[in-house]
């Protein structure tokens, strides 16, 4: 007899549980970024990653895919790994002038509706597939967010200052997301 935490009809089943936590994981991290708490919400961040990466296991190993699940783990990646990063980054970079913010607010969104893009055509081609392929078609959402926390770094280290390469940095990950860039499942 199955219990209601491994059973996949259940909306709160372990594998959802653990998508749920890394969607808290990314409202807290936002939250750290308002608070200009960057170094905690990059920690925060990398927690909804590493429950990114369990959740879906878990599912795997105690058959607990659904639709439900398909569907809650796209809206956990676009908020932990699209609006985080876009919003760690724009409040990371530390810009000076109106016209910094324009145009990396510009590109972040470009980013953001990139990354929503990305998700939604994932799930749609989830539904159409029969056998899970070996490679992800474009950057995946998780990968991105790790490239805009890179590309933070470079910035906070002194390495990468010049706000015209970072913008154009950003806009080739934005543009990645959506590429035919063939990435190797983990």
């Amino acid at each position: 007899m199955k219990t209601r935490i491994m059973d996949a009809q259940n909306h709160f089943n372990i594998a959802n549980i653990i998508t749920f936590a890394n969607i808290t994981c990314g409202l807290t991290a936002l939250y750290l970024v308002t608070e200009e708490r960057f170094i905690i919400a990059s920690i925060i961040a990398w927690c909804a990653g590493v429950l990114d990466i369990a959740d879906g296991k878990v599912a795997r190993k105690f058959n607990l895919s659904s639709e439900f699940g398909i569907q809650l783990d796209s809206f956990a990646d676009f908020l932990s790994f699209v609006i985080m990063p876009a919003f760690f980054l724009f409040f990371g970079l530390s810009l000076e002038t109106s016209l910094e913010k324009v145009l990396i607010g510009i590109i972040l969104v470009w980013y953001v509706i990139s990354g929503l893009r990305r998700l939604i055509e994932f799930n749609l081609e989830a539904v159409t597939k029969t056998e899970k392929d070996r490679y992800f078609d474009g950057v995946p959402t998780p990968l991105g967010a790790i490239l805009l926390w890179v590309l933070w770094l470079n910035f906070m280290g002194g390495f990468i200052i010049n706000i015209w390469l970072i913008a154009f940095i950003i806009l080739l990950v934005a543009l990645s997301l959506n590429s035919h860039i063939k990435i190797p499942h983990p």
